[in-house]
């Protein structure tokens, strides 16, 4: 059985037991997320497709750290002109393990 969730923008498509790293979320270590934008659930017996939403279904996750991805560097640069910038970034994100998913009645 798995799930497709909407989080930050994007989606992803988690099963139980399953870790994914999302777009920072405010929570601390150790707190469960109940995320309820859930765009499709697989069971044994069929698809469950939402519009745009399954109502009733919900993903129960933990999670497990909050941190930020290896910098990236950006340098801006135009020819001739002695432009140039640089700088670097580094994207904050949530990993969850995904404990539970709930089914609507």
């Amino acid at each position: 059985m798995f799930a497709v969730i909407e989080t930050g923008g994007k989606q992803y498509k988690v099963s139980v037991g399953s870790v994914v790293n999302v777009e920072k979320l405010k929570a601390n270590v150790g707190d469960e997320v109940v995320l309820d934008k859930v765009l499709l659930v697989s069971k044994e017996d069929g698809v469950l497709i939402g519009k745009p939403y399954v109502e009733g279904a919900k993903v129960v996750a933990k999670v497990v750290k909050q941190n930020k991805y290896p910098k990236i560097i950006v340098f801006k640069f135009k020819r001739k002109k002695h432009y140039r910038r640089k700088y670097g970034h580094r994207q904050p994100y949530t990993q969850l393990t995904i404990q539970e998913i709930v089914l609507p009645q």
